[in-house]
């Protein structure tokens, strides 16, 4: 947590001002057991009401001063832990946005939102703890044993031998208990992944009826979780009783002795009723401080991950913040003895190889898992090559500053992803100074103008997450169309017509041939009819480039690519006429 520190820094009034105050409570707390000592022996003792009412006048003053005292420290406590953790979480958020396609992968989405939401949580309650309680609670702790030595030091012997008692039973406990909060966030982490996958794939599960096995699997999960909880709660549960003990018997210790020294004249009844007043605040002192111990090995271990998040360095990063000239005559896209693998898998690609000139319309196909989405996914720089360079423009992609690089292109996913709002709000993304002339073109050349404005809201209809309001081929089409809307240079689809019907698909595939006649196209499919009018086809087979071509010549010359569209076409459909 200590590392943490730096998100502090604008709150150095309130760290300072909530424990002063805290402090001042503490004190004014202390002085009540001494006052009610007093009233007992001095008023009721004497039958003086009056001086009982004006103790008392006083004993209701510090109480009201005590409570503002408090009052402040709890303010002081709130900005600086909702602050804290505000700045925590836009922090992580911007980190998380440097990291490269191969570190989401490596975390993974699931935990890297448990420990934005529930780790940071957990910090927040530590900050607001340290500030509310981490002073108060030892200060009691001292104070009461030091106050009990000043009313008399023969009674503060029960004092001096209760508190260690105590403390070694929290100390106990908590070392018993904390290993089990350390899991319980782990466990946390895989709860939140099934619970994900069921909330965002819950019509593939019931396309399946799965319900009952993925019912089973999240019972199964959360069982553990419960039980981790559960034995951590019966450490926990043993605090409360042994604590009660000791202090239980430290008060009976109390009022048996101070009997005694009463009967003898040296002790005055007040006085005890002062000694069990302390002993009962050091006994909820030290309860405190053993639910501190809890929040702050939860904190500890919520902070341990929320810094392995700002520990992890992109794999891809910046070079250049400047915008690079832009070589004109050189191919859009080129591909210098490429090598790319991910992490302990081997390789995905070997020794790729090619050229794409601007203005062209470039097919990549390939069987599943040749790599045809990993090479398309090295050209915007997702991942970054282990061996080879890739050239955008006649220049290295790792000379590229981010920016630049991406607004040269427009990328369809596999996964057609729309956010929240509306149909318009979604196609300004690439560009937000659009026109509608500049949206209704992209909506045609991505056959989506018809179905848009069938919709009596148009533009405006709403979108919902992952705009699930829309069928997978609408969805895809307006991800077109957001793409187009920039204008890009290069426009890569991968995959991004796989929910569209034949037709559909050939008259995206014309229009784009026709309205974009500037713009290098790179379209990844697993369709023969997709990529045969292709100016260029790439094929690749088991992460190896084995053709290059137009599609009658690779035909003829590619064993590969015949053999795929001799399984997707008849004989005498396959030669383009």
């Amino acid at each position: 947590m200590f590392r943490l520190r730096r998100f502090l820094k604008n709150y150095k009034l309130q760290l300072t001002l909530g424990p002063v105050c805290k402090l001042i409570e503490a004190i004014f707390e202390l002085f009540i057991p001494l006052i009610t000592a007093d009233i007992i022996d001095s008023g009721v003792k004497n039958g003086d009401v009056g001086y009982v009412l004006r103790q008392g006048g006083f004993m209701i003053l510090l109480g009201a001063l005590g409570l503002g005292f408090a009052l402040v420290c709890q303010k002081s406590a709130s900005v600086a832990s909702q602050g804290f953790g505000t700045e925590v979480r836009n922090a992580m958020f911007r980190h998380i946005n440097t990291f490269s396609h191969a570190e989401l992968d490596k975390i993974g989405t699931p935990s890297l939102i448990t420990r934005m939401t529930n780790d940071i949580n957990q910090l927040q309650l530590a900050v607001a703890m340290l500030i509310r309680l981490v002073i108060r609670a030892p200060f009691l702790v001292v104070g009461a044993v030091i106050m009990a030595m000043c009313i008399d030091m023969r009674m503060s012997l029960i004092f001096l031998a209760a508190s260690p008692l105590i403390a070694l039973v929290l100390f106990v406990i908590m070392q018993k208990s904390v290993p089990f909060f350390k899991t319980i966030q782990k466990k946390l982490d895989t709860v939140s992944l099934i619970s994900r996958e069921n909330l965002s794939g819950n019509r593939v599960i019931r396309a399946f009826s799965k319900q009952e096995a993925e019912q089973a699997r999240l019972e199964e999960q959360n069982n553990a979780l419960s039980q981790t909880a559960i034995a951590a709660g019966r450490v926990s549960a043993l605090l409360n009783p042994l604590t009660y003990v000791i202090a239980q018997a430290a008060i009976i210790g109390i009022v048996w002795l101070g009997a005694k020294f009463v009967n003898d004249g040296t002790l005055l009844q007040g006085q005890i009723i002062a000694l069990v007043n302390y002993m009962t605040q050091i006994l909820l002192a030290m309860i405190v401080v053993s639910n501190l111990v809890v929040i702050f090995t939860k904190a500890s271990a919520s902070a341990a991950r929320v810094n392995e998040v700002f520990d992890t360095v992109p794999s891809v990063r910046e070079k250049n913040t400047a915008d690079i000239p832009i070589d004109d005559n050189a191919p859009a896209v080129a591909f210098k003895n490429v090598s790319f693998g991910y992490a302990d898998n081997g390789y995905a690609l070997k020794n790729i190889s090619f050229a794409l000139q601007k203005g062209e319309t470039v097919g990549i196909i390939g069987g599943t898992g040749s790599g045809k989405s990993t090479l398309v996914n090295l050209i915007p720089r997702f991942y970054d090559t282990s061996d080879g360079e890739v050239f955008v423009s006649g220049a290295n992609v790792k000379e590229y500053p981010f920016k630049q690089l991406r607004h040269q292109m427009g990328i369809v996913p596999q996964s057609a992803m729309l956010f929240a709002g509306t149909i318009q709000s979604n196609m300004l993304w690439g560009n937000p100074n659009a026109s509608q002339d500049d949206i209704d073109k992209a909506l045609k050349i991505a056959q989506a103008y018809e179905f848009v404005y069938q919709n009596p809201e148009g533009l405006q209809r709403p979108v919902t997450a992952g705009g699930k309001n829309l069928s997978g081929g609408q969805r895809q089409r307006l991800t077109i169309a957001r793409a187009l809307v920039a204008q890009p240079a290069i426009l890569i689809l991968d995959d991004s017509a796989s929910a569209l019907d034949f037709a559909t698909d050939a008259a995206l595939r014309k229009s784009l041939k026709e309205e974009t006649q500037n713009m290098t196209v790179i379209m990844v499919s697993q369709r023969v009819g997709t990529v045969r009018y292709a100016d260029k086809i790439i094929v690749l087979d088991k992460g190896e480039l084995v053709g290059i071509g137009t599609h009658n010549d690779l035909f003829r010359t590619c064993s590969i690519y015949k053999e795929i569209c001799l399984s997707q076409l008849k004989a005498e459909e396959v030669l383009n006429q």
